[in-house]
Parts: structure tokens; sequence; C-alpha cells
């Protein structure tokens, strides 16, 4: 087996294994946690966002820290982190503690979870990192499909404390050898950047500020949709089996989306590529905002949403790489990629507040279709005057 494809193997089970128990088996023990301790689900929900919060901070530091050295020792101790991390949620007797044990998560998901691994395969992989991303993130992609259903069987036999245990032996057995074995090998020199390419201007650029916000309203509007779609639906008439039908539905539509995403990248410039996936992000939100029914129109609008939305993922894999030198993606892509995790800390709550005070959420999602729409206005400006291809 080739290096380059034993290091994407790696990350392919690591990527799983890492969002699985550091991100997705939480929205199915949320409730446990919030009915065994009694505190509220929003003050349960705010210890999570608050370790996304942490993760968008120190992935700067992270980034900064994989150009220079690699990723094998940066993503190994990010795991060595999470294991005591979860351990530390599970054991949680007050709200302040479990508060500690997600911000010490958060401090692992941000070397453990997409920005360093998308820094490893865009160095390792050079000009074909576009193959590589995609393949990532269509394994990756099953996180939730394999995490979700192992968690709630894990929750009735251990409870929510047993079950964060054993995730927690799962995360230490599959990834930190994964990282510390699977990793080896050397870290190559990036093409020499143009004279005047200096990492500190091109982030204080306007070109870079408008990338940046055209990122995060695009990942902000891809996963509050895909936090809220079950209660939308709802409202719409479906019942609870039919919605969680169309939000996995969904899922098969994001793989679906990526898939077709290299085809895309051969046919587009940057800049149009950006404006046009941040629009269809758009119009297939607002399709879900504005189809009152039958229910299979619904399924269908829930899987070319899914689509926009796994396409938007390597969107932003890609932002840095398509517009900057790749010796700086790891600095540049932890700047870019904070604002879009703070976006993902923020949405699991931001729909259903939005909901409670606008009276429902074909209005939310409206308002959604109309974030990523001026994504991709913004994103009209996102290329740089002199493109510079660093492979």
């Amino acid at each position: 087996m080739g290096f380059r494809r034993r290091v994407l193997l790696v990350l392919c089970l690591t990527e799983i294994t890492s969002w699985g128990v550091l991100y997705y088996a939480f929205p199915v023990l949320a409730p446990a946690i919030a009915d065994d301790t009694g505190w509220s689900v929003s003050a349960v929900t705010a210890a999570f966002s608050a370790g996304l919060g942490i993760s968008a901070l120190a992935g700067i530091v992270v980034g900064r820290l994989i150009d220079r050295h690699g990723p094998r020792w940066v993503m190994t101790a990010g795991s060595l982190l999470g294991v005591p991390a979860v351990v530390a949620i599970s054991y949680a007797g007050s709200w302040p503690w479990f508060l500690a044990a997600w911000l010490l998560a958060g401090l692992a998901q941000s070397a453990t979870l997409y920005p360093p691994a998308f820094a490893a395969l865009t160095r390792w992989w050079g000009s074909d990192r576009v193959r590589a991303l995609t393949g990532l993130t269509l394994v990756a992609g099953l996180a939730s499909t394999v995490f979700a259903p192992l968690t709630a069987a894990l929750l009735e036999p251990f409870g929510w404390r047993g079950t964060y245990l054993v995730l927690a032996a799962v995360l230490a057995v599959v990834t930190v050898p994964a990282h510390l074995f699977g990793l080896r090998g050397p870290w190559p020199e990036a093409p020499e950047p143009p004279a005047d390419a200096d990492p500190g201007v091109i982030a204080r650029s306007p070109v870079f500020l408008l990338t940046t916000a055209a990122v995060f309203l695009g990942a902000f509007t891809a996963f509050a949709v895909a936090v809220n779609q079950v209660p939308l639906l709802i409202e719409r008439g479906l019942d609870v089996g039919t919605a969680a039908w169309a939000l996995g539905l969904g899922g098969v539509g994001q793989v679906l989306g990526r898939a077709f995403y290299t085809r895309v990248v051969g046919r587009l410039g940057v800049r149009v590529r950006a404006v046009a996936v941040l629009g269809a992000l758009g119009v297939t939100t607002a399709l879900l905002a504005v189809l009152p029914g039958p229910w299979w129109l619904l399924v269908a609008a829930a899987m070319l949403a899914g689509a926009a939305r796994g396409i938007t993922t390597l969107l932003q894999a890609t932002a840095v790489s398509d517009r900057w030198p790749s010796r700086y993606y790891g600095r540049l892509n932890g700047l870019l990629s904070a604002p879009a995790m703070v976006a993902v800390a923020v949405s699991p709550w931001a729909g259903a507040a939005l909901a409670g005070v606008l009276g429902g959420y074909p209005v939310v999602f409206g308002i959604l279709a109309g974030a990523a729409t001026l994504g991709a206005v913004l994103a009209l400006g996102s290329r740089p005057r002199e493109l510079s291809e660093p492979d």
C-alpha cells in the first residue's frame, strides 16, 4: 500500500471515530444527561458549545504546529487528550466539572477533527488533494450513521456515564495507535511561496476576510439546517419516524454531493465554485422553508439540502489551498475555520431560539436561506488577483 493511501485510510478511520465520540454521541446522550443530573438541556448544550468554541480558538495554534512539524504528534496528542476528557465528562458530578471536561474535550477536538486532517492531506497529497479530501469526507460523513445508533444502543444498558466510558475506550484503542503509527512519514517541504506572500498580510486582506465570512455563513446554514430539520418537518405534518428518515436520507444526499464535487472542481473556477455551492445551499434551504408538502417532496428537498451541505464541507476544506500557498495552509485554515467552528457551536440552539421568537421553523429556514445567499454574494470577492496554485 502506498504511503499516501495509508495516510488517507488512517485518517478516514480516525475521523469517523473522533467525530463519533467527541461530537455525534452528545446529541443522543444530552436528554439522558439532563434527566439524570437535573441540569437543563440548555445548560448541558452550553457546555458542549463552549468546548467547540475552545476548539475554534485552539485550532489556530494547531494549524501553525502542523505547518511546521506535520500532523503525527499533534493528532496523537489530541487523541491522548480526548480520552481523559471523555472520562471526565462521564464522571462529572457538577455542572462546572461538566463544563471543564468539555473545555478539555474542545482542545482534543481542535487536534483531531477535520481541520488538522485537511492540513495533512493537503500537504501529503499535493496537487491530488481534492481527490483525497473528497474520499475522507465521504467516509467520515458516516460518523453519525455509525455512532448515533451505537450510542443509543449503549445508553440503555450502561446509562450515559457508562456509555461515555465505553466511547473513551474506543477513542483510545482506535485513534491513539492509528495516529501514532499510521501518520509516520516525512513531512514534505511545501513549495516556496511567492516572495510577496506573507501569511500575516494574507490573513488581513479583504479577500481572506470575505472568504472567511462566506465559509462562516455556509457552515452556520449547513449545520443549523441539519439540526433543525426534524422539528421543521414535524411542523409540516410528518410524524417523527418519517422526519427522522428524511434526515437520514439527507445524509445519503450529503455523500452523493461530495462524490459529485470533483466533477464540479474540474469545471468551475475558484470564485464561481464558491458562489455556486453557497447559492445551491441557499436554494435548497429555501425549498425546505416554502414547501408545505406532500411528504415525498419534502424528503426529496431534504436530500437536495443534504447534497448541498456535503459539498459545503469540501468547499471549506479547499478554500485556502485553492487561493494561497500550501506552506501556510495550517495557519490560514485555522484562522478560516475558527468562525466556522463557532457556527457549529451555536447552531444546535440558534434555530430553536429563533423559532420560538419568530413563530415557527419555516421562517427560520427562510432566514438561513438568506444567510447562505449572502455568503454567495460575499464569495464574489473571494478570489485573489493573482491566484497562486501551490502544487
